[in-house]
């Protein structure tokens, strides 16, 4: 074998040096500069001793003027020819020269490495050091929703954090953060850039130390295969003790059992298109459910939470339902953890249980000295039987992937021999007319839905309801803009026939929402944002996962808008503890009213959820009791 130089050993060992980059870079500089000022004071100390022992503080003292002017060249100008020897002035000239070359060299790489750090910062690289925060790992429209429900949670916080990590630029996501949501309250908004697909960029968020951790769908096709795999990621690390809660959503029903497989037993996975054909078909009866869907989801509203109550304990469930002034009992949470939404009235309340309320804060829901007088004289009777519920006509206007499942679901809400009709452009797949259904018979008719005339054929005064889809196969935008022509032309039609029909219509993006107020439709679906304020809930609160789904299941308790003559008289002003009162003896938990003269009023819409059991209020035949029943 051939025997290697000391030389080449010393380049190699050299080259790795240098290969550690900028603190490398600086060593070998510091070292040359402090190399230079010693060599050169050693050097004044030997031929000219008579000079370095004139100047004061003697070799000490020539170090510090030779450092002087590694840093500063024009120090040399100060220099007195009269007074120092020329092998002395020309030390110090030598010294001045180097600094030129050494000493700059140093603080240009100085000023290199701090770009590059600078650089790395607002790139968002930096491991972050925090504790207690929510960590969102994705971005799409839905990012801003989070945040913005997430500063609501939190605004009685002392100090709070949210933390996103997604694949873009840091300063790009923070600058459409401040933009969308710009009041943040206490609650600081950290982005760190990383692809939530890799391990090693999930490190940079401090996982560990999280409260909760929130899987937001990306746009595009392959939302739910990214998801999955984050779910993956999450289920396969190292925890090193508690681990944090975890929420998902995934796009498509088809996705979720192998979402669930990949997450743990703990994660909380929801399926979105689901939740919005459940939302749609609820809402298709019953105008207005969509704004009392997203209250009880809005921070900034009335929330939906659990509150243990020792005063209740021996008390039945219909007991509860009046004892609180600002806040209406929904059910009961058991020592077991256990839920159960609008049990028997006879249900008793037991040592451990948590009261299932709807109220504007836990801590602000407080129970009543006194109980409010209620006045039996104006409650209506309760009927020996249900009313009979005349079959009825749907228009469903357009096409999606959700038509199918909306379909189904609605052949368990509509009565016996009700008909919907599918207007599109397209036929749909001939098995969707053609499956033999219980209630419901489906046909199809030709419609181009933004054409006027070809909507006026459908004859739409002939329905009492009417779905539109948005068109999944267009962007986003471009499909909310078909769809708000088409309401237009709908709501005109209504005008003149003078024959009214509710309205149920999808929608994507919640700005366009507020832009097709003045279409004034019953009701709005913005998916996006019901499934954004629905992980933000379950985030602060894993046990409502239950409650929800027992809500938005039709084969058990559910929200219903009744009418209010059902109820109480028309006409008389009644408290709202006599609108309680009367549901109790239907079995049924009262949680609000919505006013029909106030039904085309943002933001309400004539909704008022958990009003004072003092407060009054006088009915019309067209106004509606909101209660949480069976049927």
């Amino acid at each position: 074998m051939a025997r290697i130089r000391v030389r080449d050993r010393a380049r190699f060992w050299f080259d790795r040096t240098m290969d550690r980059g900028t603190p490398a870079l600086i060593g070998w500089l510091g070292l040359a500069s402090a190399l230079l000022i010693a060599v050169i004071t050693g050097l004044a100390t030997l031929v000219a001793p008579t000079d370095v022992e004139g100047v004061k503080g003697g070799w000490v003292g020539v170090a510090w003027m030779s450092l002087l002017r590694t840093l500063d060249p024009g120090t040399m100008g100060g220099d007195d020819a009269t007074v120092f020897s020329v092998p002395f002035l020309l030390l110090m000239l030598a010294v001045t020269l180097g600094g030129v070359f050494i000493v700059s060299s140093l603080i240009g790489v100085l000023v290199t490495g701090l770009e590059q750090r600078i650089t790395q910062l607002r790139k968002g690289r930096a491991p972050l050091i925090a504790s207690g925060h929510t960590v969102v790992l994705g971005w799409s429209d839905q990012v801003f929703t989070v945040v913005a429900e997430l500063v609501g949670a939190n605004k009685g916080a002392r100090r709070s954090s949210v933390v996103i990590l997604a694949d873009r630029d840091k300063v790009d996501m923070e600058d459409q953060i401040r933009t969308r949501v710009p009041e943040t309250g206490r609650t600081k908004v950290i982005c760190r850039s990383g692809s939530p697909l890799k391990r090693t960029d999930l490190d940079l968020v401090s996982l560990d130390t999280a409260t909760s951790i929130i899987v937001l769908p990306p746009p595009g096709e392959d939302a739910d295969v990214d998801v999955i795999k984050v779910l993956l990621l999450l289920n396969n690390r190292t925890w090193p003790s508690r681990r944090p809660h975890v929420v998902a959503a995934v796009h498509q029903s088809q996705n979720l059992a192998a979402a669930r497989l990949a997450a743990d037993g703990d994660t909380v996975v929801i399926d979105a298109e689901d939740i919005t054909v459940r939302i749609v078909v609820q809402s298709h009866r019953q105008s207005g459910l969509s704004t009392v869907c997203t209250d009880l989801l809005d921070f900034a509203g009335n929330g939906i939470y659990l509150k243990p109550e020792p005063a209740l304990v021996g008390a039945t469930y219909g007991e509860t339902l009046d004892r609180y002034d600002d806040g209406c009992p929904i059910g009961l949470r058991r020592r077991d953890g256990t839920v159960s939404v609008n049990p028997p009235m006879s249900t008793l309340v037991e040592t451990g249980d948590q009261i299932i309320l709807i109220a504007e804060g836990a801590s602000s829901a407080r129970l009543l000295t006194e109980p409010v007088p209620v006045d039996t004289a104006a409650m209506a009777a309760v009927a020996d039987s249900p009313p009979t519920i005349e079959p009825d006509r749907t228009l469903l206007i357009g096409w999606n992937p959700r038509g199918p499942r909306i379909l189904s679901l609605l052949d368990e809400y509509v009565p016996p021999g009700s008909v919907l009709d599918i207007a599109a452009a397209s036929p749909p797949p001939q098995e969707v007319t053609a499956e033999p259904r219980s209630h419901l018979r489906v046909g199809y008719q030709f419609c181009e839905p933004t054409n006027r005339r070809s909507l006026e054929a459908l004859d739409p005064g002939s329905y009492q309801h009417v779905i539109v889809l948005t068109d999944d196969k267009l962007d986003q935008d471009h499909a909310d803009d078909r769809t708000l022509v088409t309401l237009l032309h709908l709501r005109d039609i209504e005008v003149h026939i003078g024959d009214p029909y509710s309205i149920v219509t999808e929608m994507n993006d919640d700005t366009n929402r507020e832009i097709a107020q003045v279409t004034k439709a019953d009701d709005f679906i913005v998916s996006t944002k019901l499934i954004s304020l629905l992980l933000t809930q379950l985030a602060e609160n894993r046990h409502l996962q239950a409650i929800f789904t027992d809500l938005f299941d039709p084969s058990g308790s559910e929200i219903y808008l009744k009418p209010a003559p059902e109820y109480v008289s028309i006409g008389a002003k009644v408290n709202f503890a006599t609108i309680v009162g009367a549901a109790r003896l239907r079995g049924e938990a009262a949680i609000g009213y919505r006013l029909h003269h106030l039904k085309d009023q943002p933001p309400a819409y004539g909704v008022t959820l958990n009003p004072p059991k003092d407060s009054t209020v006088t009915f019309s035949a067209l106004d509606s009791v909101i209660v949480v029943a069976e049927d």
